[in-house]
């Protein structure tokens, strides 16, 4: 049973064996418009920056005061009045992953898209670092919202978002509660509250369920004794020994390669702590999915991928309008970079329509 309870634990701690990276907390709430461009950051972006599209690096503050960091995406003929898009993810990575990427092309595409490291993590704020919350990462992306609405050349009443993977589940949350989104699309979606409660497929007993909790529960103790947090140990192996599972070996292709590696991301170079699965386990993300409607939800996943039944399940429960589409013969993470498998004319068309 050990083995079994590891294995919920990865699924858990974020889509595989993976985690995400931090940093640090901030007590004002003023924000302000981005009038003007921040030094380009010197870390190494996984993807080429568009030469239509211009980037700036952007701060503002949710509603605990954290400060988060994010790359401001600009068409350079866009000119004012602009729609715009906030996005984040994968569940451990950073905004110079698949989140940049996707910014960078529908910026091409004529949005204003905001792609942002979520609390904990990256270039954000937020103490302890390299931990995860469903009430938290929620309301990242109403803070989001919250910038790009206060920016003069943005219509804030054209606002959508954009979640990958693990941050699909909190896309879909904070769209439901936070009406000021007009429209959400999701990739690669992963529930991290059905993960973490129930184990993949669902297939954690009762009996394990507990043993998890009494598990991080005894941990509290020795973090309480020890006056810090201890990180997992559920991370992606630094080499592959060629007997992991195919989801574990395709994280690995893409966090520990050229690919996709980088210092800041959790799953290329960190951990979650220890007891990250703890408020995802009694807190169901999609609770009130089916009141994002009447506004339009669109879900897109991978034909062979190991998370697509999250996104098959998420359609059912969402009320219309809605939308799900499946990519043929791809995986998990074909859907983080690979930009002649993502439908991003697909997701153009899905908010040119609905943010007019």
């Amino acid at each position: 049973m050990k083995n079994l309870i590891v294995i919920l634990a990865l699924a858990t701690l974020g889509m595989s064996y993976g985690q995400e990276k931090s940093s640090q907390i901030i007590l004002e709430t003023t924000m302000e418009p981005a009038t003007s461009a921040v030094a380009e950051p010197s870390a190494k972006y996984t993807f080429q920056l568009s030469d239509k599209v211009t980037r700036k690096k952007v701060t503002f503050k949710n509603r605990y005061g954290i400060e988060l960091t994010g790359d401001l995406y600009l068409p350079k003929d866009g000119g004012n009045n602009l729609s715009a898009i906030a996005i984040s993810g994968p569940f451990g990575a950073v905004k110079e992953q698949s989140s940049g990427l996707y910014a960078n092309q529908m910026a091409e595409r004529g949005f204003a898209v905001l792609a942002f490291d979520p609390s904990y993590t990256g270039e954000s704020g937020g103490e302890p670092r390299n931990v995860a919350s469903p009430d938290i990462n929620t309301e990242d992306f109403s803070a989001a919202v919250d910038f790009l609405g206060i920016q003069e050349n943005i219509d804030r009443n054209r606002i959508g978002i954009i979640g990958i993977c693990g941050f699909a589940g909190f896309a879909l949350n904070a769209t439901a509660v936070d009406k000021r989104v007009k429209a959400v699309a999701t990739t690669s979606m992963y529930d991290m509250s059905r993960v973490n409660a129930n184990g993949y497929f669902d297939a954690s007993t009762p009996e394990q369920r507990t043993q998890l909790l009494e598990q991080m529960g005894e941990q509290r103790w020795k973090d309480a004794e020890n006056g810090t947090f201890a990180p997992s140990s559920n991370n992606l192996p630094e080499k592959l020994q060629g007997n992991e599972p195919q989801f574990v070996k395709e994280y690995f292709d893409y966090y520990k390669t050229p690919r996709g590696f980088h210092p800041n991301s959790l799953n290329s170079n960190g951990a979650w702590t220890a007891t990250t699965p703890l408020p995802f386990m009694n807190m169901p993300l999609l609770t009130y999915i089916n009141e994002i409607s009447p506004r339009p939800v669109f879900l897109i996943a991978g034909e062979d991928a190991h998370s697509r039944y999250f996104s098959e399940d998420a359609f059912k429960a969402a009320a219309e309008p809605k939308e799900l589409m499946i990519i043929p013969d791809a995986v998990h993470v074909d859907l983080y970079d690979k930009i002649e498998v993502i439908p991003f004319d697909k997701l153009e068309k899905f908010f040119k329509e609905h943010l007019k």
